[in-house]
C-alpha cells in the first residue's frame, strides 16, 4: 500500500490494484495521457529536474538536447533544447528550455488540439513563433525596465499564429479582432495556454502584445 498526500487530499493506491497511469500519481508523465484531477501534480514533478523534464518531453516532442548555454549570470538557458515539433505540430526549430518544451506539448495535446477539432474542424500542423532566448531586460508600455526578462533565460517564448491542416493558418495581428472562427479558435488557444503555462499574455494585455501570445514556465498565475 502507498500513501502519497496531493494538496489537502490523502490518497491511498493498493499495491494488488492497477490502476490507468495517469491516476497514479507516482507515475512519470506522458504528455499523451488524458488530463486528471493529477495531472498538473505530475507535471511540477517532471519539472522539478532536467532528467525527468527530458522523459516527459519524449513521450511527445521532437527536439536534441543540447548542452546548457552560459552567457552570463542573468542571460543562459539550462536545460537546453532544439525544439522542432510536439505532437502533432511543426515548429520552427527554436532553443529554448525543457520546461517551455514540455509545457508547449501539453498545450498542443490537450488545448490546441480539441480546440481546432471544436471550432475549425480540422487540426494544427504548425506553431508559428517569434522565439524564446533574448538577452534583454523586460519592455513595458511606459518603457524599459530595470528587470531582466524571462527571455533572457529562455523561460518564455512568444507564438504569432497557428497552421492548419486544411491548408489555413491565423496570425494573431490578423485575426484576434475578428468576429469568426479563428477569433473564437485564438481567445480559445488563450485559455488553453493558462492552463499549462504559469504566465500567459495575450493581444488584451496591452498594445506590445498585439500581435503575440506571450507564455512563461515560471510566474504569478496571471491570464491576460
Amino acid at each position: 500500500m502507498v500513501t502519497v498526500i496531493w494538496g489537502a487530499v490523502l490518497v491511498v493506491i493498493k499495491a494488488d490494484r492497477v490502476i490507468p497511469p495517469e491516476w497514479n500519481p507516482l507515475a512519470p508523465l506522458n504528455v499523451t495521457e488524458p488530463v486528471t484531477l493529477f495531472t498538473n501534480w505530475r507535471l511540477d514533478r517532471a519539472l522539478a529536474t532536467p532528467a525527468a523534464c527530458l522523459a516527459a518531453l519524449n513521450t511527445a516532442g521532437r527536439f536534441d538536447v543540447m548542452d546548457d548555454f552560459e552567457a552570463s549570470n542573468t542571460c543562459h538557458i539550462r536545460t537546453r533544447v532544439d525544439l522542432a515539433g510536439v505532437g502533432q505540430v511543426l515548429i520552427n526549430p527554436v532553443e529554448t528550455t525543457c520546461a517551455i518544451a514540455l509545457r508547449m506539448a501539453m498545450w498542443e495535446q490537450h488545448s490546441l488540439q480539441p480546440a481546432a477539432t471544436e471550432i475549425l474542424d480540422t487540426t494544427v500542423t504548425g506553431i508559428d513563433h517569434i522565439g524564446s532566448y533574448n538577452c534583454r531586460r523586460i519592455r513595458s508600455a511606459s518603457g524599459s525596465s530595470n528587470r531582466w526578462s524571462t527571455h533572457a533565460t529562455a523561460e518564455a517564448i512568444d507564438i504569432a499564429g497557428f497552421q492548419f491542416a486544411d491548408g489555413t493558418r491565423s496570425r494573431l495581428l490578423d485575426d484576434w479582432d475578428a468576429n469568426d472562427a479563428r477569433a473564437r479558435f485564438q481567445r480559445a488557444a488563450r485559455n488553453g495556454a493558462c492552463d499549462w503555462f504559469q504566465l500567459t499574455l495575450s493581444p488584451d494585455y496591452n498594445r506590445l502584445h498585439a500581435d503575440h501570445f506571450h507564455v512563461q514556465s515560471r510566474g504569478w498565475g496571471l491570464c491576460r
